[in-house]
């Protein structure tokens, strides 16, 4: 490390002046535990339980099947539009609904559809393993080739045989983010369509998927955007491929006129076609409740903030015995931090032991999540220091 002789700001003082400091009185959260998994399963925000409450004994308990047609039946694609702003797509372009894998499938055959005479898919060779399942499943079924291809030589690797791209924008395991813009215009030079996943950028980067021109886009919401665990992901698709877009499940829900019961499927215009069943209500106004503590935060404050908490707790413990670090140092990283250590998955244990949250990811990674909501300084230093310690006594 170098000493540039001025001395860095204490987190306390960091606390004290952080903008999003506000935001953290939102979440229910026990001061006596350091929570780094938030790219696992995001905290719990306080509105969420009170909200529930009210739909069960309200909306369930009084209004019952009445609820459908006050504001359950069109919470997909309103819940969508506010997760929408988060990832930078305008209204009527993000639908939320089912898993990341479902809709990620949903993705990719539409994709493939959308781009025929070419018979090759190409996914990330260190992709997120569900991905790589997914996009396996997808090239069996449509009849295509499946090829990993590491990230930076993705340029050489495209050619005309290839379909579509499925990309990660954070690396699950090492915390590096890939260049969107730059990557996204390697696959549109090579005639291919590009899929992103942003289950680790949602939420904590300021994405800008309209402007980049991404053609389609899938994601969680109970990492950082603290949906809860199971709540549903979402789709993005953007209105010039609305029209064609072709996704393999026709379920009622996506139908033009899903309460005709029409014998014929017919997609419904916009992103609604996305839709496969039933929406999970419980889940999806869980979510809807928690989305409110993004009302008037500004993402720029969220990167910035994110990036001084990884690089705190990176520059205190890259030099600790036995630890090596995997994140990338420079800004090229999500929200979190990845370590290597030979017994991993035991120092993680006695990390949770004493109340200092991560995960572990075989054989021998460390992860810490930093969601800058309700992450703090100090929490990032007491998190520091007793990793220090756990490796100080083994």
């Amino acid at each position: 490390m170098i000493d540039s002789g001025v001395a860095a700001p204490a987190p306390a003082d960091l606390d004290a002046d952080d903008p999003l400091a506000p935001v953290r009185e939102l979440f229910d959260l026990d001061d006596d535990v350091v929570y780094l998994d938030g790219n696992s399963l995001g905290a719990p925000p306080r509105a969420v339980a009170e909200r529930m409450r009210h739909v069960v004994r309200e909306q369930w308990g009084r209004r019952l099947i009445r609820a459908w047609s006050e504001g359950w039946w069109d919470a997909p694609l309103r819940v969508g539009d506010r997760i929408g702003r988060l990832v930078g797509a305008a209204p009527g372009q993000v639908v939320v609904g089912d898993s990341t894998s479902v809709n990620l499938f949903k993705a990719l055959v539409g994709a493939v559809r959308a781009n025929p005479g070419r018979d090759e898919i190409v996914v990330e060779a260190s992709t997120f393993p569900t991905d790589g399942y997914i996009a396996r499943s997808v090239a069996e079924l449509t009849g295509h080739a499946l090829r990993p291809v590491p990230p930076d030589e993705l340029a050489g690797a495209l050619s005309e045989r290839t379909a579509v791209v499925l990309l990660n924008h954070v690396d699950y395991r090492t915390g590096r983010l890939l260049d969107a813009a730059a990557l996204t215009e390697q696959v549109h030079a090579a005639g291919a369509l590009v899929v992103w996943d942003l289950c680790h950028s949602a939420g904590v980067l300021p994405v800008e998927l309209d402007a980049l021109g991404v053609d389609l886009a899938v994601g969680c919401t109970y990492k950082f955007l603290n949906g809860g665990p199971g709540a549903p992901a979402f789709l993005y698709v953007p209105h010039a491929a609305q029209a064609t877009f072709s996704q393999p499940l026709t379920g009622w829900a996506g139908h033009r006129e899903p309460f005709a019961m029409e014998e014929g499927y017919a997609p419904a215009g916009g992103v609604g076609r996305g839709r496969a069943g039933t929406p999970d209500v419980l889940s999806m106004l869980a979510l809807d409740a928690a989305l409110d503590v993004w009302d008037g935060v500004d993402l720029r404050d969220v990167r910035a903030k994110g990036l001084a908490l990884t690089a705190l707790f990176r520059a205190a413990v890259e030099d600790l015995p036995g630890i090596g670090v995997l994140t990338p140092a420079d800004e090229w990283r999500g929200h979190q931090i990845s370590l290597r250590h030979a017994d991993a998955r035991a120092v993680v244990g006695e990390l949770v032991e004493r109340n200092v949250i991560g995960d572990h990811r075989p054989p021998d990674v460390l992860r810490f999540g930093f969601a800058p909501l309700y992450v703090r300084y100090a929490d990032a230093q007491r998190a520091a220091e007793v990793l220090a310690d756990v490796l100080r006594t083994r």
